[in-house]
């Protein structure tokens, strides 16, 4: 198991070896790594050179260390998705050869905040439904969906959300067609009410991801607020030269 001496930083080569001695099930997901002393041993490092390997590994996500605890592999995303593509979340479970589904907590219509109000361009008299929805793979939580839209840009009212995507109730009608969305990611440690739901203990933390969603006219027509586990979800961009 000993790093063979090259080119490279050997902290880099430390790297390169446990992800590899982690793709290869030498170290499983959520199985504690050996001791700091027996694993610079094994690799014939010094415990310096390990340390930095395993910060940059923390860096990336590969590794979860917990003072007083040890060292774990962090279990790999389920699913992952280009941030760049407005995909939706029954789309990527299916890539994953996995069956969605939907458990609905709540529809409520009510007058919109000032912040919606802002956000819609609407007036005060105006109804907004809310969906609160908890979106299962294989039967596990693990997206809690909560979705703002105007009940006049729905196709035959809230009631028919339990059976139809809000997607497919706003551009039923044919006015509206939903083109691009503005997306804001927030990585959140802990939420009483979705890390609750979504069966998330205070060491998974969460990705909330904010959207606005736009028509061909550039109206705001859905806003969305989706808490994503994030030992289940990863989002990725592609990026240009321009």
């Amino acid at each position: 198991m000993v790093v063979k001496t090259d080119q490279r930083h050997l902290y880099v080569q430390v790297i390169e070896r446990l992800k590899e001695d982690i793709d290869s099930g030498v170290f499983k997901e959520n199985e504690k790594f050996p001791s700091e002393f027996e694993l610079a041993r094994k690799l014939g490092v010094s415990r310096a050179t390990l340390r930095e390997a395993l910060r940059v590994l923390e860096e990336e996500k590969v590794i979860v260390r917990k003072h007083g605890v040890g060292t774990f592999v962090n279990p790999r995303p389920l699913f992952s998705s280009g941030i760049e593509q407005l995909s939706s979340v029954s789309s990527m479970i299916c890539d994953a050869g996995m069956v969605p589904g939907t458990i609905f907590m709540e529809v409520q219509e009510s007058l919109p905040n000032d912040e919606m109000i802002g956000k819609f361009d609407c007036e005060e008299n105006d109804s907004l439904v809310t969906i609160k929805r908890v979106r299962t793979a294989d039967g596990e939580p693990v997206v809690y969906c909560v979705d703002h839209v105007l009940a006049k840009d729905l196709e035959g009212g809230s009631d028919v959300l339990l059976n139809e995507s809000i997607f497919e109730l706003i551009e039923k009608s044919g006015r509206i067609r939903i083109v691009q969305a503005v997306a804001n990611i927030e990585p959140v440690g802990y939420d009483d009410e979705a890390s609750s739901i979504l069966r998330c203990g205070v060491d998974i933390p969460l990705l909330v991801l904010l959207q606005h969603h736009y028509s061909e006219e550039g109206e705001m027509v859905l806003y969305s607020k989706n808490y994503f586990r994030a030992d289940k979800f990863s989002f990725h961009v592609v990026r240009k030269r321009v």
